[in-house]
């Protein structure tokens, strides 16, 4: 039998999820804003694993990119998951202790099960593979677990090769397998597709195994979403569902208040402070981070953010990624900030577009503000100072220095540097005619 202490993984990762109509590879559809093995490597990394081996199809860098530094293997064709294992076994050579083979479109399952797993490869000592389970009252269409007599598993029956009174069986196999690395290779060369599918099914591992006396076992666990796959779109909204739930309970849990959970999506990422306030209707992308004691409107988009202690964002705000806002900074309804630093206690409360900007404290920027930050063929960078106050409806045309204290009149649009305690007016000057509209109207009237 196999030393406890070493542990490899192979991944079974080539799937294309024809169902899925989609040209991403099937385990690179995102859940939560990550891919759906990202949620998988995240689960085996705390059983410290010598070896992880991700098996694709052809032509999948993406898949390679995505599990980095995880080594790959390619399946040439699609002809089942023991040709799929067979195809990783090379990078096993010599490796000697066990191997958990799961599903990478299987990605909510966690550590505690798979080591629940492993330990049930050592219920006795004639034991070399165990098998994950899962009781369904109603069984979809998933290979059953026959259980012998001794209550050890005897085989696993595909649904489409059970006969009547095996697929009443409501024990079914989930594909998470972790088998003997001395005995995985030559059991996956013994491995027929004399089945209905013509396929290499990994599941007759158990079947080969017991024609040399070996014992297989099974573990069952009773938490149904941890063992959900994806194969349609349908599948992947319910697991998207599943762990938004999750990481709503988590940000409560955490000392976060939201007003309407089931109406905020968080990120796989998203970080929280204490007594943060979350109205309905909030979407957070991947790589935010928000500071204690802020408050998140309505209707607000963050991404790729950082937040500080004490702010208030939106309602109707969006903050893109590369964005900072230090403490006490507000942002107000549909305004807009990308690639800028706001630093503590700078305003922007109504309607603004802040690009590329950099920010300093205590600064107020008006209603309408728009910074103009690209020319046609570049970005470009504004750096407004502290305490500076912008008039409303201004026009800042990057690149651009505003100093400390300056005030721009509103109406304006600047396109040269602001000395600090400045004025800036930039517009045309205004024209009254005594009369003039009085004399329009009755010339209106008479014709």
């Amino acid at each position: 039998m196999s030393d406890k202490k070493s542990l490899a993984c192979i991944i079974l990762a080539a799937g294309q999820g024809k169902r899925m109509k989609s040209t991403l590879p099937k385990v690179l559809h995102p859940i939560a804003g990550r891919p759906m093995i990202g949620w998988l490597l995240d689960s085996i990394k705390p059983l410290n694993p010598e070896k992880v081996i991700v098996v694709t199809a052809p032509d999948c860098p993406a898949v390679a990119e995505a599990v980095n530094p995880y080594e790959t293997a390619i399946q040439q064709k699609a002809l089942g998951t023991g040709d799929a294992v067979k195809a990783a076994l090379p990078a096993l050579e010599g490796f000697k202790g066990d191997v958990l083979i799961l599903l990478g479109d299987m990605p909510l399952i966690d550590t505690a099960t798979l080591q629940a797993l492993i330990d049930a490869r050592y219920k006795d000592t004639k034991t070399g593979l165990s098998v994950l389970g899962v009781e369904f009252e109603t069984p979809p269409a998933f290979g059953r677990l026959v259980l012998g007599p001794d209550g050890a598993l005897a085989k696993i029956v595909e649904d489409r090769d059970c006969s009547a009174d095996e697929r009443s069986i409501k024990l079914c196999n989930t594909g998470a397998f972790c088998v003997d690395g001395l005995e995985l290779p030559g059991w996956v060369e013994r491995i027929s597709n004399n089945n209905a599918q013509n396929e290499f099914y990994i599941t007759d591992l158990v079947s080969i195994a017991a024609q040399d006396g070996v014992k297989a076992h099974a573990y069952i666990t009773r938490d149904h979403d941890s063992v959900r796959g994806v194969n349609s779109r349908a599948d992947l909204a319910a697991l998207e569902a599943i762990v938004q739930g999750r990481l709503r309970t988590q940000a409560m849990e955490n000392g976060a208040t939201l007003l309407d959970p089931a109406s905020v999506y968080f990120s796989w990422d998203t970080v929280l402070g204490s007594d943060v306030v979350v109205e309905p209707n909030v979407f957070f992308g991947p790589g935010v981070m928000v500071g204690n004691e802020t408050r998140i409107c309505a209707y607000s988009h963050i991404e790729g953010a950082s937040i500080g202690t004490g702010c208030s964002v939106g309602p109707f705000a969006r903050v893109r990624p590369k964005s900072s806002l230090g403490n006490k900074v507000t942002i107000g309804n549909f305004i807009e900030v990308n690639r800028s630093r706001m630093e503590d206690g700078s305003k922007a409360k109504h309607v603004s577009y802040l690009g590329d900007a950099a920010i300093g404290s205590k600064t107020n920027i008006g209603a309408g503000t728009v910074i103009a930050n690209y020319d046609g063929y570049a970005k470009h960078k504004t750096i407004i100072g502290e305490g500076v106050f912008i008039g409303t409806n201004t026009t800042l045309v990057a690149p651009l220095t505003i100093g400390d204290g300056a005030l721009v009149a509103a109406g304006s649009t600047i396109t040269k540097d602001v000395p600090a305690d400045a004025l800036a007016v930039a517009r045309e000057k205004a024209m009254i005619k005594d009369g003039w509209a009085a004399a329009r109207r009755a010339k209106k009237k008479a014709s």
